[in-house]
């Protein structure tokens, strides 16, 4: 029997785990199954009032708040992440956001949006970085839910540095005034969904929800692929 040339592919390029490298069984995508059961889930798609919403009370108006994973530091997560912004693996998020897609469009709790709004990048950064880490994910989530994703709708027009070592004040200082409404007549009286990578302190998303509620009528509900408790 021939080989496919999918076939030749996997025995000469075998894909692998970006967790634990370890070479991928072809019924296998991105995660080994060992690693993927072990990533820590948060439950939040179906937990009310939970601990991602808490953290935006008295900040800003949501709907909902969900992420898939915890994010803890040195941990799978934390490499998943890395993997995705820096090494240009973005089948992560498509991963990532098939995942929880599904888990968002069978909740009971959590209700499907619109569409789906990205935390833009600067464009000097998009330039440097060639991609926005959460443009695949926000298109899986897309296809899943089969809703829109719209990239237009926020600019952002201050380039910062990275953030990951800033604390909450700083970070908050940090994105003040930074995004624009782009596209308003889009998102009037919608119900979107605001995605990020991973959520720490939530000054970014918080920037993001304080621009995007000057538009008329709209809901904001947000989900990230991962949060930092």
């Amino acid at each position: 029997m021939e080989l496919s040339i999918k076939n030749l592919v996997h025995i000469f390029f075998p894909e692998r785990c970006v967790i634990c490298e370890r070479q991928l069984l072809k019924s296998e995508k991105t995660l080994c199954v060992v690693c993927r059961h072990e990533l820590p889930l948060t439950g939040f798609t179906n937990e009310s009032d939970n601990e991602m919403e808490r953290s935006f009370t008295g900040r800003s108006r949501i709907l909902a708040a969900t992420a898939l994973l915890y994010f803890y530091k040195k941990g799978s997560v934390q490499t998943l992440i890395h993997e995705l912004k820096y090494r240009g693996h973005q089948e992560i998020g498509t991963f990532l956001g098939k995942w929880l897609g599904e888990e968002i469009r069978s909740s009971k709790r959590f209700k499907v949006p619109e569409m789906i709004v990205p935390v833009p990048l600067h464009p000097k950064k998009l330039k440097k970085r060639t991609y926005n880490q959460v443009a695949e994910f926000g298109k899986s989530l897309s296809e899943t839910l089969n809703i829109p994703f719209v990239e237009s709708v926020l600019k952002r027009n201050i380039y910062t540095e990275t953030q990951t070592y800033k604390h909450r004040i700083d970070r908050f200082q940090n994105t003040k005034n930074i995004f624009e409404v782009n596209d308003l007549r889009t998102c009037q009286g919608k119900h979107i969904l605001l995605i990020d990578d991973v959520q720490t302190t939530g000054a970014t998303l918080e920037a993001c929800c304080n621009e995007l509620q000057k538009i008329p009528g709209i809901k904001i509900s947000i989900a990230t692929m991962a949060y930092t408790p």
